[in-house]
């Protein structure tokens, strides 16, 4: 699984229906993830990005320094809020042509239970947890804080 990491000011998602937008998910300060789950990633691997989402210091300390996470801010009794968003993108394969081929990501029906278990995996450590809407299209709004971007990315080995 692979999850883009910003740490935002605020960010918030909204699905596109027949009916227009729907704000689905929004956070003030903390930690957007963009997830992109791959054919071969179980619920290890779930667990593990999420596990690494929560224990990341990438969070301001009182000097302003990267040196707190989702888990120190939990600790200390602050909002630890996070925004996840599915990203089958993340898996593009930009190699050859002009054409990206998205023949790495991992259907649907077998990324979407897996970006469940992150999200419930960061709700268990404590972490506040809005989401985007799994197999629609969606507007995400994000104010990046610094700005601080991270690409992670576990394997189940």
């Amino acid at each position: 699984m692979r999850g883009l990491v910003q740490r935002v000011v605020r960010a918030s998602v909204a699905a596109l229906d027949g009916d227009g937008v729907d704000r689905v998910g929004e956070i003030g300060p903390g930690l957007c993830v963009l997830v992109g789950a791959t054919h071969d990633d179980d619920g290890s691997v779930a667990v593990k990005l999420a596990e690494k989402v929560w224990f990341l210091r990438v969070l301001a300390d009182d000097d302003g320094v990267m040196n707190r996470s989702l888990a120190d801010r939990f600790e200390a009794g602050l909002p630890a809020e996070v925004l996840v968003v599915s990203q089958f993108t993340l898996y593009a394969d930009t190699a050859k042509g002009r054409r990206p081929s998205w023949i790495d990501a991992a259907r649907p029906e077998h990324a979407e239970p897996l970006v469940d278990s992150l999200v419930a995996r960061l709700s268990e450590l404590g972490a506040t947890v809005a989401t985007g809407r799994f197999r629609t299209e969606m507007r995400v709004e994000i104010v990046n804080d610094g700005p601080v971007t991270l690409m992670l990315e576990v394997s189940a080995s």
